[in-house]
């Protein structure tokens, strides 16, 4: 990401500073929180994708600032709630809010952020980029829902899938592609088509997320996560759906009834690989990494359309 950071250079500095004052507090405990969320931020992924939409379609401004502190005030209190609903003591390989606060204090915590990002925006009256932004929550939300009621009948349609993607992952990078093309240009048809393809992108970083799980040399080491957590996932649906009905049988008692054995998980995990559902996920995060590239080349800007690239290709090349 050398050239999208060098781009962004004092924007990322001044961003900085803007959004450890959006998120200070008055009370103690509650400062004391929010500088430990700060100083352990991850790479800022979303933050700079607003901030490169605004640029490549017009002036970073003070809009495009508080969208991009809005972006990562919503981001960041989804990550402390998933964190209690998900009992995870480790969060970017620090102790999470969860594990040093509890349940209770990470509500909390999570629900202040929702309300400094709200507050972020009315009180410049930035009507549209919260309207783009709350519409992001509401999918993220279904899309999350939508998840844990499908997991629970293994109803694997693959359409469902990228439903479920669609809303609990690509909305957000959407929304903040949209926000920053529409601070920079308050042009409605150009943050429609950033919005698109912030979608694409956000499609594409599930899948290879989901490839995570089940590694190879170029993926990363196995983990069978998703599946112990009976996760719908690409790679699993196409093994299901190309089976046998012996062999879907099986892996349908395994991922409802034995999923916490991880023999049992590797079993699965082999069976994923040999069916192709690897190469098939695969093909699809490149087909969504193109289409959003696609979009991107309808634009002038060269240099950030350069850095633009660069991050859509960290994206699916990842290794972590």
């Amino acid at each position: 990401m050398k050239l999208s950071q060098s781009i962004l250079h004092e924007e990322l500095l001044l961003f900085d500073k803007k959004f450890q004052e959006a998120v200070k507090s008055n009370v103690p405990l509650l400062d004391r929180i929010m500088r430990f969320i700060v100083n352990r931020k991850g790479k800022q992924l979303r933050p700079m994708f607003v901030l490169l939409a605004a640029k490549l379609c017009g002036p970073v401004n003070e809009v495009t600032y508080r969208a991009a502190s809005l972006v990562e005030l919503l981001h960041t209190a989804t990550l402390v709630h998933d964190d209690v609903v998900d009992e995870a003591l480790e969060r970017r390989g620090f102790f999470s809010t969860y594990a040093l606060w509890k349940s209770k204090v990470s509500v909390l915590v999570g629900d202040y952020l929702l309300a400094k990002g709200l507050l972020l925006s009315l009180d410049h009256d930035d009507f549209r980029i919260l309207q783009l932004l709350s519409e992001a929550v509401r999918q993220m939300s279904e899309g999350e829902l939508l998840q844990m009621e499908k997991s629970r009948s293994l109803n694997l349609e693959e359409h469902i899938y990228f439903d479920i993607i669609r809303g609990k992952t690509a909305s957000l990078l959407a929304s903040a592609c949209a926000a920053g093309a529409y601070s920079s240009t308050r042009d409605e048809k150009i943050a429609s088509r950033m919005r698109q393809f912030g979608e694409n992108v956000g499609m594409a970083f599930q899948i290879k997320d989901d490839l995570f799980d089940y590694g190879s040399d170029s993926v990363g080491k196995p983990t069978g996560n998703d599946i112990k957590e009976k996760k719908l996932t690409l790679p699993l649906i196409y093994a299901l759906n190309n089976a046998d009905k012996a062999t879907r049988k099986k892996l349908i008692y395994i991922i409802k009834n034995e999923n916490k054995n991880t023999e049992k998980v590797q079993e699965v995990i082999a069976v994923v690989k040999q069916s192709g559902g690897i190469e098939y996920a695969n093909k699809k995060m490149l087909a969504y990494r193109d289409e959003a590239l696609s979009i991107l080349h309808e634009f002038d800007n060269i240099e950030v359309r350069n850095g633009l690239e660069e991050l859509v290709r960290f994206t699916t090349d990842r290794k972590f």
